[in-house]
């Protein structure tokens, strides 16, 4: 885990609030949600995250489909 990625205690209550992928649970969802709080947090660009986040295109995509559904409204609600 890097510094600033979720602890156990913080993704338990996040996760449940995430919407289940069409096929089942997302693979891969935590760090996912890390690829794209890295991403606020530091103002880079999507594709200067670190390899241990996966695909930037992948993160970039999953942030853009949160954010359309407004998953951070709802989290940031739910908080």
């Amino acid at each position: 885990m890097a510094r600033g990625d979720l602890t156990d205690e913080e993704w338990s209550l996040i996760e449940p609030r995430l919407p289940v992928g069409e096929r089942g649970p997302i693979p891969d969802l935590r760090q996912q949600f890390n690829a794209v709080m890295w991403r606020f947090r530091t103002g880079s660009s999507w594709r200067d995250r670190p390899a241990e986040y996966g695909p930037w295109s992948i993160a970039y995509d999953r942030f853009r489909s949160w954010a359309m559904a407004g998953i951070f409204g709802h989290l940031m609600h739910a908080m």
